[in-house]
């Protein structure tokens, strides 16, 4: 008997053909190629697709979709090359199918038959929907103007060709744009004046690159001891191609050398957990008094690299202060001593009852980053996402600066770790300009020709006020100086919404943005919103259009921004897509042609075309650059390309020759002192419960330390989620029984209230209230509770508007910070918790 090989599933398949032919009669004699042409016939073929999780964690693990008759089945993931460089995909990735082929997807295109909020639609045909859009835009811009147009923040989808929205709106003339994200605005707005924005001059910060920070392998290689401030990747950036994978290895190398993981945080999150020894709890929001008192130890103890504040900084001591702040004990020192402006010492004692951390345990954390000899001090964007997190994520900053430990082996800056430098295919272009002459090719799309944009949580301020709108009151970036009087000049008449949940859910004070968007008269605000499930956001859309998911396309996408390798995956379709779902670059294309734009945007191609375009582009380049990537064709076959990347030590060139390689600074230098922060701080008008500081301090923040009440006297603060990526994945029933959306409160705030675990409570703040489970657990501070963030938002918006949904945002009081003008409120509410 001939020997052979065949898997359980040939086994299977030729089984099955071998039956039916049975039952057909007659006599067969067949080769083994035929049986298994049979039983592929019979079966139905199985075809393996690649792709990625294509949300916003950081990640984008990857996929491996098993198809058969034009639909998926089930996926596995990551499998190629050594186990232990997998970017294998999460709990929540792993369940992508149950989206993809869930009975909630949207299905047609649909227009708002009720009020805008009640998310009553009805369907229509693709070619009203694509006319009405084109006729909006149109009667926008001849009404208005295209600042009137607000393409509104959003992270439902990435991919090489995932929003072609930009493109597609600078080729109608450009939109009104935003500025910074969510996720980091108060980084992004605060950290520019201490490491630099001016490209001409050194180093410009970005909290989204390999510059400013250290990768977490270097402090896995070298760092014997490892300071997290609300840092989590085990919850924020989960899966085998997020840092959490980085960071598991870096624990294990630093305690194998006889080293400490002290993970700084309210609660005892999941990076933690199992690992008590790491945990020091702090009340919400005080980072920065506990960095204040850190400090105060080192200058006591003599531990300060004063060489290096005397060479690399700004406004470290009197001698270092710029001309016009000296003699006025302004300086960083004089704050953490208490000779400067409040005249209060930053002792442990005065941080402890602040902080909630004993005085002792103050100094023995001190006392480890003192004797460490290569500490690596990161943030998470938790801190500053507090109505004080300008002040906290430059605070936290200061500990190893004012050790002079940045900039060597095993050291980071006090940023997060740090992001892939490289990245192996570029997206979709938003313009075709030439990056050095400015130059449209002929029928090529133009720069946005809107040149002022407004931060990105300040959109609802500009659908009601945008025409009273100011840098010096909303933070209105004008870099080109096109405001004449200095203020926008339209509202936003047009919201256009691709792949988001930023309208109401992940936005501030929920119940605030249904009053002011349901009231809106519907001549003068339209709202077209695109997404695969009816979102909370998506009630509010004038028109709805079902997208095709990326597995249902041609789709391409690089690694993440989070774990630290490079490579690209190419696949699909695994399936066709549901209804009448069609892809995002089709449908732009179609409005591009009503708008007459079609030949700018699709520059001659298809969407595939584009894909195809992209990577041989991305391989021509990694070329250079010494890296081998398959061609077109290999890639198709393999589906997945990775390379490991170098570590790197954030601002190393800087540290080791500030004169050679400056940052962009006004100085050059560190400014721990800014001028152009003092200048702000005197001139932009903000409430008297908020500040804005030339040096980093600690300041309690609205709704922050101190503001509790006997209606309100609990700290709340949002987190992240296991089972969801903000709000993706919100809706799946299966992760939400595997992580429940639960309040953290400690069991004596619950005791006092008659709270037991699992009970139904009402959570009420002074924006909203929502009815939730308790989860009783000593895993989180006394006085704080704590709220999963991106839960979909459920309430009776004409009734009693209790979220039954659990989301915190219904919490949230939307008051921008002062110098971001960003989401500080996510994480700094007060609230008071009762059983329901």
């Amino acid at each position: 008997m001939p020997k052979t090989d065949m898997s359980r599933r040939s086994f299977v398949k030729s089984a099955g053909a071998l039956a039916a032919l049975a039952g057909v009669g007659g006599t067969v004699a067949l080769s083994e190629d035929a049986i298994q042409a049979k039983a592929d016939e019979a079966a139905g073929t199985e075809e393996i697709n690649w792709s990625q999780c294509n949300v916003n964690c950081g990640g984008n693990c990857v996929f491996k979709w098993h198809s058969k008759d034009g639909k998926i089945q089930y996926m596995e993931t990551d499998d190629t090359g050594n186990a232990d460089f997998q970017a294998r995909a999460c709990l929540r990735g792993r369940s992508m199918r149950r989206w993809v082929n869930s009975p909630d997807r949207l299905l047609y295109p649909m227009k708002r038959v009720g009020k805008r909020g009640e998310g009553k639609f009805e369907r229509i045909s693709w070619d009203e929907a694509i006319d009405t859009i084109a006729d909006k835009l149109k009667d926008t811009i001849s009404r208005y103007g295209n600042d009137a147009i607000h393409l509104i923040y959003a992270t439902g989808m990435y991919s090489t060709t995932g929003n072609p929205s930009k493109r597609l709106l600078d080729a109608c003339g450009g939109y009104l744009a935003r500025a910074y994200d969510y996720s980091a605005n108060q980084i992004l707005v605060a950290m520019p004046y201490m490491y630099g924005s001016d490209k001409k001059k050194g180093s410009v910060f970005s909290p989204y690159d390999a510059k400013n920070a250290s990768s977490m392998t270097e402090a896995a290689d070298h760092s014997d001891l490892l300071v997290m401030f609300g840092n989590s990747p085990a919850e924020t950036r989960m899966g085998g191609a997020n840092t959490t994978w980085d960071f598991a290895r870096a624990r294990e190398a630093i305690k194998a050398r006889g080293g400490k993981v002290i993970n700084i945080d309210y609660r005892m999150n999941e990076s933690a957990s199992g690992h008590a020894d790491e945990w020091l709890p702090i009340r919400t929001g005080t980072d920065a008094a506990l960095c204040m008192a850190l400090i105060h130890e080192f200058i006591v103890d003599g531990k300060t690299d004063e060489e290096f504040l005397l060479t690399h900084t700004v406004g470290w001591d009197e001698q270092t202060m710029p001309a016009s702040a000296k003699g006025q004990n302004k300086s960083f020192k004089d704050y953490v001593m208490g000779t400067g402006y409040d005249k209060v010492e930053k002792t442990p004692e005065w941080a402890a009852p602040i902080t909630q951390i004993p005085a002792e345990r103050i100094r023995e954390l001190a006392a480890d980053l003192e004797n460490a000899k290569a500490p690596f001090v990161c943030q998470g964007w938790g801190p500053q996402r507090h109505t004080n997190g300008e002040d906290t994520t430059r605070a936290i900053c200061m500990v190893p600066i004012a050790l002079g430990q940045i900039g060597k082996p095993g050291t980071n800056t006090g940023q997060r770790e740090a992001e892939p430098p490289t990245y192996l295919v570029n997206s979709l272009p938003n313009d075709d300009a030439d990056s050095e002459t400015g130059i449209v090719p002929e029928g090529g799309v133009p720069a946005n020709a809107v040149t002022w944009s407004i931060p990105c949580y300040e959109w609802l301020n500009a659908v009601d006020h945008g025409t009273d709108m100011s840098t010096t009151n909303a933070g209105v970036v004008d870099k080109k100086n096109a405001l004449p009087d200095g203020k926008l000049k339209n509202n936003i008449h047009f919201i256009w919404d691709y792949a988001g949940n930023c309208i109401t859910n992940q936005h501030g004070n929920i119940d605030k943005v249904h009053e002011m968007l349901s009231q809106k008269d519907d001549d003068d605000l339209f709202i077209l919103v695109w997404d695969t499930v009816l979102t909370d956001s998506a009630k509010y859309a004038d028109i709805l259009l079902p997208d095709a998911m990326r597995s249902e396309q041609l789709n391409m996408q690089t690694q993440g921004y989070s774990e630290w390798y490079t490579g690209v995956t190419v696949g699909g379709p695994a399936q066709q897509a549901p209804g009448e779902c069609r892809s995002s670059y089709d449908v732009m294309a179609d409005i591009a042609d009503k708008m007459g734009v079609k030949d700018e945007f699709t520059q001659g191609r298809t969407h595939d075309e584009w894909v195809q375009y992209l990577y041989e582009q991305g391989r021509e380049a990694a070329a250079l650059e010494g890296i081998q990537m398959p061609t077109w064709e290999e890639i198709k076959k393999q589906g997945v390309f990775k390379q490991a990347l170098p570590n790197v030590i954030g601002l190393e060139d800087f540290c080791k020759d500030p004169e050679a390689h400056p940052l962009g600074t006004p100085s050059g230098k560190i400014e721990i002192y800014s001028e152009a922060l003092a200048n702000i701080a005197d001139t932009w008008e903000y409430d008297e419960d908020q500040s804005i500081s030339p040096i980093p301090c600690f300041t309690p923040g609205f709704e922050g330390y101190g503001s509790t009440t006997d209606e309100y006297p609990l700290y709340c603060a949002g987190f992240h989620h296991k089972s969801r990526t903000h709000s993706s994945y919100g809706f799946i029933d299966e992760l939400e029984q595997a992580a429940r959306q639960q309040v953290w409160i400690n069991p004596i705030d619950a005791e006092t209230r008659g709270i037991s675990n699992l009970d139904q409570v009402r959570v009420k703040s002074p924006a909203g209230e929502i009815q939730i489970e308790a989860r009783v657990t000593n895993r989180i501070i006394p006085g704080t509770v704590g709220i999963p963030q991106g839960a979909w938002h459920d309430a009776d918006m004409d009734g009693d508007r209790v979220d039954k949904g659990g989301c915190v945002n219904t919490l949230t009081t939307y008051k921008p910070n002062a110098l971001s003008r960003g989401n500080g409120p996510a994480h700094s509410m007060i609230v008071q918790v009762t059983k329901a």
